[in-house]
């Protein structure tokens, strides 16, 4: 799973801290440390692969069904309005492993078009409470 250099990786083995919200046999999910919104998750395949093209074609509906209950449970969990659910190739990758944002969104939340301001968390305590929250969105809902 991890190459031994890429943080996804090892935030996804457990070998690297992180605020994780979802981990089975298809991907890892976690909060980013750099949010746009508090509660801005990651989903990341366990393979190892830098862009959308490059994950065997097999895998990609398992990740994006993934995808879509962590969307669905980042609304529910954080009584959101709604998500916004990207992912970029190569081009504004700060990480050079495929990964899918999902974004708490509500109406007047102040993101414009393509321009991501980006928060942080008070302490890792408060990113643990948006981590709980989708976890248990999540549970709630398998």
């Amino acid at each position: 799973m991890s190459d031994g250099q890429c943080a996804f990786c090892a935030i996804a083995a457990g070998d690297r801290p992180g605020h994780v919200v979802l981990s089975d046999d298809v991907c890892a999910a976690f909060l980013d440390t750099r949010p746009v919104f508090k509660g801005h998750v990651l989903v990341v395949p366990l393979t190892h692969v830098e862009t959308l093209p490059d994950l065997p074609a097999p895998q990609v509906g398992p990740l994006f069904e993934r995808v879509r209950a962590v969307a669905a449970a980042v609304e529910h969990g954080l009584a959101a309005g709604g998500t916004f659910v990207a992912l970029n190739n190569r081009i504004s990758q700060s990480v050079p492993h495929l990964h899918v944002h999902v974004v708490p969104r509500n109406r007047k939340d102040g993101l414009r078009g393509f321009f991501w301001p980006r928060t942080t968390y008070a302490d890792p305590a408060e990113a643990e409470s948006y981590a709980l929250r989708i976890r248990e969105a999540l549970d709630s809902a398998s």
